[in-house]
């Protein structure tokens, strides 16, 4: 990205929400999750950074035992939030590999993209290459992002925030690897998420082509998350691999939206494009034809250029989420 997006710094400095006054001023506020004073500890979460100034982006940091350290969240309120009374609908937003929770505040618009729309955006932090599991094993403390996001921080934003703690109340999306961690965490606690999406997420861990995804996923892991540990295991857990599979977890995405985007011009010149995005497009192809195999609907989008996020493609995702999910 260029030098025109603001620093890691400035994100932290200005994400946040509103003060505790302002919140207190608020009318029409529903019991439980309302105000500034309202947010604390936990769901095994323990607060030991928080900024509330800006109106709409409140950002947390926490102490957790799933996590060796301090993992944080982005959540995005919408335009009104604090004098409404009303409760809201929640995208889960998920990052990348090699990204974090200020990612799509930093470089994908995602307030632009939801002025003046009724939805909460919630983005944690996924770790550097977590790939939204539990692993095999760790050499470097507890790194259970699968634990932290669905068994802590999902329940802790239901506290804390007037939200539908149901299943038409919740969408999941991501990118690349978040793309694949929306399809596992839709699949696999299948009640929680009425809507999926995959912006260039792996659709598949088996296979010619998901066999790839599974090896990147222990390799990636090992060297830049877990000291060497692993997410699946060697020789792979084989239940864990059919845990998280999209593809054999299929009959899972009944009654949801899914939507799912991938490029098919990846640069030539670019490996890294070359790879991660023609596996994407190989391990879609598969999960959608499993799809149609069973009369599932998707929306499926396959686009030129490579392994990136394409504005118009969240915007319009965002817009289905809103559409499909539960009115504020």
């Amino acid at each position: 990205m260029t030098a025109q997006n603001p620093t890691r710094r400035s994100i932290l400095r200005t994400a946040g929400g509103l003060t505790a006054a302002a919140a207190l001023g608020a009318g029409g506020v529903l019991a439980g999750a309302t105000t500034a004073a309202a947010v604390g500890d936990g769901r095994g979460l323990r607060i030991v950074q928080r900024d509330e100034r800006d109106h709409r982006m409140w950002y947390y940091r926490f102490q957790t035992d799933a996590i060796a350290w301090d993992p944080a969240v982005n959540v995005l309120l919408p335009d009104g939030y604090h004098t409404s009374g009303r409760r809201y609908p929640v995208l889960y937003l998920l990052h990348g590999g090699q990204q974090d929770f200020i990612t799509f505040d930093a470089h994908h618009n995602i307030r632009g993209l939801t002025a003046w729309k009724d939805l909460i955006v919630v983005m944690p932090d996924g770790g550097r290459a977590g790939w939204y599991s539990n692993p095999v094993s760790s050499t470097v403390g507890p790194r259970n992002w699968e634990h932290f996001h669905m068994a802590q921080l999902l329940p802790w934003i239901d506290d804390n925030f007037r939200t539908y703690a149901e299943y038409d109340g919740r969408a999941v999306s991501g990118f690349s690897m978040g793309g694949f961690g929306a399809l596992k965490y839709a699949a696999k606690y299948w009640g929680h998420f009425a809507s999926v999406s995959a912006h260039s997420g792996p659709a598949h861990l088996r296979g010619p082509n998901g066999d790839v995804v599974t090896h990147w996923a222990n390799a990636s892991s090992a060297a830049v998350e877990l000291g060497g540990g692993t997410v699946y295991g060697v020789p792979w857990d084989q239940a864990r691999v059919s845990a998280d599979n999209p593809v054999e977890r299929i009959e899972s995405y009944r009654n949801k939206r899914v939507f799912l985007v991938a490029g098919t011009s990846p640069e030539p010149i670019n490996w890294w494009d070359q790879a991660n995005e023609r596996m994407v497009l190989a391990t879609q192809r598969e999960f959608r034809h499993h799809l149609d195999r069973v009369g599932i609907p998707h929306e499926a989008h396959e686009l030129g250029g490579g392994h990136f996020v394409r504005p118009e493609m969240l915007e319009r995702d965002i817009n289905g989420v809103i559409a499909r999910l539960r009115k504020a």
